[in-house]
């Protein structure tokens, strides 16, 4: 009788451990698909080219392959404010392309429209740069690996009112990361004694700064903190701030590290000579991680900057790559985001840690101040907030 139950149960045991092992031999062979979604045309079109430019970069000193499963990139352009498109960008990768990732999303809006089509599919969504502080709380399978407004808005308006800047007036681009930084500067720099004598918004599309500067100059006020997005925004504000005037005032220039994005100071010019931002990377970060970084995609990509939009991108696939490590190759939406949080990593701008609580980043905020380093502008980092949560939330 013996001798007929062992091998039936010695063939029983073999047929579950091939059924435990096979989901995995399975998982392993499969490539894993990210849909990358990016503004690569229109406007916005340097945010993604960065982006991409970071997401490559990674792959190309890490390779395409982790925990035993090919990773493929399917890059779709949103064209850039076009939440819809966005979307439906989203739905198709999904149900289309059966993408195991969502990623990218350089501008809110975008990142707003999609979250529901990560929460119903149980998708991991890496958001590599937009920055509403509300982005996290619309599907519980976001991570961020940028930054938000809040997160970069609070540390500046510490440091004005702690070197002698008492009347500010704000103005920043009238959509919701602008909102959040607006916010957050008032809230945090009256609380410690500081005055805001007054605020604007202008339209994100072709804002035309002579007005609104001439209403700031009028004011007189110490300074005028400003969120703008980095682009024909930044060029246009601070040509016009030097033309109107405003310079030869004594009104000066505080701003989130968007206003002196590295990819477009020297497009700037010596305009932005002198203005203080804070922000969580600088192409100028001193480091071994950041010095590795600066050669690498001054390798990849002769003639442009690395910025904090292609770091953004570079930490996300970072981020990607060890949590599916973590997980054996599972892309699992539950699994990746409880492999997620609490993960800490080396990043060229310093260490950067995933918030288990909100799926947010923590990452260390520079004071910085433009300067000219052997006829080339960069952001000097002199003073910084180590371990800055989003105050947003």
């Amino acid at each position: 009788m013996k001798r007929n139950i062992l091998p039936a149960l010695a063939s029983a045991l073999c047929t579950a451990a091939l059924a435990a092992v096979l989901p995995q031999l399975a998982i392993a062979q499969e490539p894993l698909k990210i849909g990358l979604i990016l503004p690569m045309t229109g406007p916005f079109a340097p945010y993604g080219r960065q982006i991409d430019s970071g997401v490559k970069l990674y792959m190309q000193l890490h390779g395409n392959t982790v925990a035993g499963r090919k990773i493929e990139i399917i890059l779709k352009d949103d064209t850039g404010v076009a939440p819809e498109l966005t979307k439906r960008l989203a739905q198709e990768l999904v149900v289309n392309d059966k993408v195991a990732i969502l990623a990218g999303f350089g501008l809110t809006p975008g990142a707003y429209a999609t979250a529901p089509v990560s929460a119903e599919a149980k998708k991991p969504m890496i958001v590599m740069n937009a920055a509403s502080s509300a982005i996290t709380t619309r599907s519980p399978y976001i991570v961020r690996t940028s930054h938000t407004l809040p997160q970069t808005t609070t540390p500046m308006a510490l440091w004005a009112a702690k070197n002698g800047i008492r009347n500010v007036y704000t103005l920043v681009a009238d959509f919701a990361p602008g909102h959040d930084a607006e916010t957050a500067f008032r809230n945090d720099f009256v609380k410690v004694g500081g005055n805001i004598v007054g605020t604007m918004r202008v339209p994100l599309k072709n804002p035309d700064f002579a007005p609104f500067l001439q209403r700031i100059k009028d004011a007189k006020p110490d300074a005028v903190f400003t969120f703008l997005p980095p682009g024909a925004h930044t060029i246009g504000f601070m040509r016009s701030f030097v033309d109107r005037g405003l310079r030869e005032a004594g009104i000066r220039v505080i701003a989130t590290g968007d206003l002196t994005d590295d990819d477009m100071l020297e497009a700037i010019g010596d305009s932005a000579l002198g203005i203080i931002s804070t922000h969580h990377y600088s192409l100028a970060h001193d480091s071994p991680e950041n010095k590795a970084y600066v050669d690498a995609y001054n390798k990849a990509y002769p003639g442009h900057r690395a910025n904090y939009m292609s770091v953004a991108g570079y930490d996300g696939m970072a981020l990607i790559y060890a949590v599916l490590k973590k997980t054996n190759g599972d892309a699992d939406g539950d699994r990746f985001v409880a492999a997620a949080k609490g993960m800490t990593l080396a990043s060229p701008r310093g260490t950067i840690r995933i918030d288990p609580e909100t799926r947010d980043i923590i990452q260390t905020i520079y004071v910085r101040k433009v300067e000219k380093r052997n006829g080339k502008l960069y952001n000097i980092e002199f003073d910084q907030f180590p371990d800055v949560k989003d105050s947003g939330k």
